[in-house]
């Protein structure tokens, strides 16, 4: 088996691209990264200096950031990515507004939540929870009727989507008044992709910060 994902499963950008594997069905290795261990790290950091996961390795080719990673598997089956260049444009604009509007402003409160309490920042947590919330809201006014983020097919929007909003929504709950989001959310987390990763994350959710805020529908079958 060549094709190897470095990995956490608490990791929402590891989510990303473990959905987009589980959707694809291709066989690969799930290896544990530790960052925390010197050795570990040192040989982490010398496939790829950035030293982030996931990082995603088929063979000798080395291949970083999670949208790169998913074009590149779903090559050339276009499972993820439609065919035509005028609907792939959609797909990655709405995998873009997920991962810099959703996934960004949620990472960067949780690294907050990380500090001692005296030591956090208010101002950015603030920030973080504005950029959420003007981000439902375009979510919810742009999904129209459609299915899923890009059209009626699940593609790599979604593969972004399901994380970033699986973890805001624990920071900044979905309003009442965004249907069309909570629907799609219900969606998102009915997929069996997006169920498999939620039950391998369930063992390392007692070290999320915010776990108390994860719905109790999420901890058990």
């Amino acid at each position: 088996m060549s094709l190897t994902l470095h990995y956490h499963p608490l990791s929402s950008c590891c989510w990303k691209t473990l959905i987009a594997l589980y959707e694809s069905g291709r066989p690969f290795e799930a290896r544990l990264v530790n960052l925390g261990d010197a050795a570990e790290r040192a040989a982490f950091v010398a496939l790829w200096p950035t030293a982030k996961i996931p990082l995603l390795q088929d063979g000798e080719r080395v291949l970083p950031e999670t949208s790169i990673q998913i074009e590149y598997l779903d090559r050339p089956h276009h499972r993820l990515l439609p065919a035509d260049a005028e609907e792939q444009l959609g797909v990655r604009l709405w995998d873009r507004v997920f991962d810099q509007y959703v996934m960004t402003p949620m990472q960067g409160f949780i690294a907050q939540q990380r500090r001692p309490a005296e030591q956090r920042d208010a101002a950015a947590q603030a920030a973080s929870r504005a950029t959420l919330a003007m981000a439902y809201g375009l979510i919810d006014g742009r999904l129209g009727k459609r299915t899923w983020a890009a059209g009626e097919h699940f593609t790599m929007a979604d593969c972004a989507a399901a994380p970033s909003l699986f973890y805001a929504s624990t920071i900044e709950p979905i309003p009442a008044g965004h249907e069309r989001l909570a629907a799609y959310f219900e969606r998102l987390m009915a997929r069996p992709s997006v169920q498999r990763v939620i039950r391998e994350a369930r063992p390392f959710f007692a070290y999320y910060p915010l776990r108390d805020a994860l719905p109790a529908r999420f901890l058990a079958d």
